[in-house]
């Protein structure tokens, strides 16, 4: 006879019975599968509550209508998406100029910005079209296309530069001040030395006027026009009172011949960080911040007429269509130009 000796060397214990390696093996995925998920959900609630924090230039001053938009934007942001999103603002130009500040959305420092259509043509050409002079037939044509479809398509055309349009903002209708005269008819510039920006279709335009056409960085424009480099310049209202230029040019012609909008745009690689939702919250947000901005705007206009009439400044307002026909033929360049024709003919066309 033969005894059976129990593992431990002790007779009577009864052997623990092992799982089959099929059945472990089952056990183990499963416990593994049900940590992952876990892991997952851990890691998923962890995103939906991670915070974004976005960086937002703006050269204009604090007090600049433009600049208590954005204010509100940034609120509006942070309140929907319940501080998920938070918008800090650096205004007074203190990170630098509106191309420096572009330069830096492109490269990760910044990821929102306003500025002007005009430092935008260096990115897409199609934003050329915006400095035509007689493109907005007045400022309830120009709210009606840039809210459109037209500036829609205009807001994607920098994707490929790394970044795209949220909104517009107005930045005044632009008109002839000058020293010695009122400008009543195209005649009234032949002789006079016009300060512009540097841009081809401002320098053409005052050309075809029958001015003389100087380009100035705009804060040189006081002391140029103190010291005679310049007879006159055009820009909003807004410049003879902010920009004190109303204390040597005593005359202002509103002949509104152009309407350059300033765009907000945010960098690809910041709009991704969001997810859909909060994509939707501040493309919403944007445009409540153009609406508000209107009526700022709209006011900071009638203030600063009303404040350069007591000063001294005499206003007229000569008729638009002799200046308009002096620029027939830049408008024809523009239409005929591929690049920009097909928008420049929608937004001349449009209703």
């Amino acid at each position: 006879m033969f005894r059976i000796l129990a593992a431990s060397g002790r007779a009577g214990t009864a052997r623990p019975r092992r799982q089959p390696a099929a059945k472990w093996e089952e056990m183990m995925n499963i416990r593994n599968v049900a940590l992952a998920a876990t892991s997952a959900l851990a890691l998923l609630a962890g995103a939906a509550h991670a915070q974004v924090n976005l960086k937002l230039a703006n050269a204009l001053t604090e007090d600049h209508p433009t600049s208590a938009a954005l204010k509100q934007f940034a609120k509006e942001v942070e309140e929907k998406t319940d501080g998920e999103v938070r918008i800090r603002l650096f205004l007074n130009g203190v990170l630098g100029d509106e191309r420096e500040v572009l330069e830096q959305l492109q490269n990760g420092a910044v990821d929102i910005t306003r500025v002007s259509a005009a430092n935008l043509e260096n990115f897409n050409p199609i934003y050329r079209a915006f400095n035509l002079p007689y493109i907005f037939r007045d400022k309830d044509h120009f709210y009606s296309v840039m809210g459109g479809p037209i500036a829609d398509e205009v807001y994607q055309a920098t994707a490929d530069s790394g970044f795209v349009g949220l909104t517009f903002f107005d930045s005044g209708a632009r008109s002839f001040y000058t020293k010695s005269k009122p400008i009543n008819t195209p005649e009234d510039l032949v002789g006079q030395k016009i300060r512009v920006i540097n841009s081809n279709a401002s320098i053409r335009m005052v050309e075809l006027m029958g001015g003389t056409p100087t380009p100035l960085p705009y804060g040189e424009i006081y002391t140029a026009l103190q010291q005679g480099v310049i007879d006159g310049a055009e820009n909003n209202p807004t410049a003879l009172t902010i920009g004190r230029h109303g204390e040597v040019a005593k005359f202002y012609s509103q002949d509104e011949h152009q309407r350059i909008p300033d765009f907000l745009v945010i960098a690809n690689r910041s709009m991704e960080k969001l997810t859909p939702e909060q994509q939707a919250v501040v493309k919403e947000a944007a445009v409540n911040a153009t609406a508000s901005f209107r009526e700022l705007w709209d006011q900071a206009i009638d203030d600063a007429i009303a404040k350069a009439e007591a000063e001294g400044v005499t206003f007229n307002t000569p008729d638009p269509a002799p200046f308009r026909a002096k620029v027939e033929p830049l408008i024809a360049e523009f239409k005929a130009d591929p690049a920009i024709g097909p928008l420049v003919a929608k937004i001349i066309d449009s209703q």
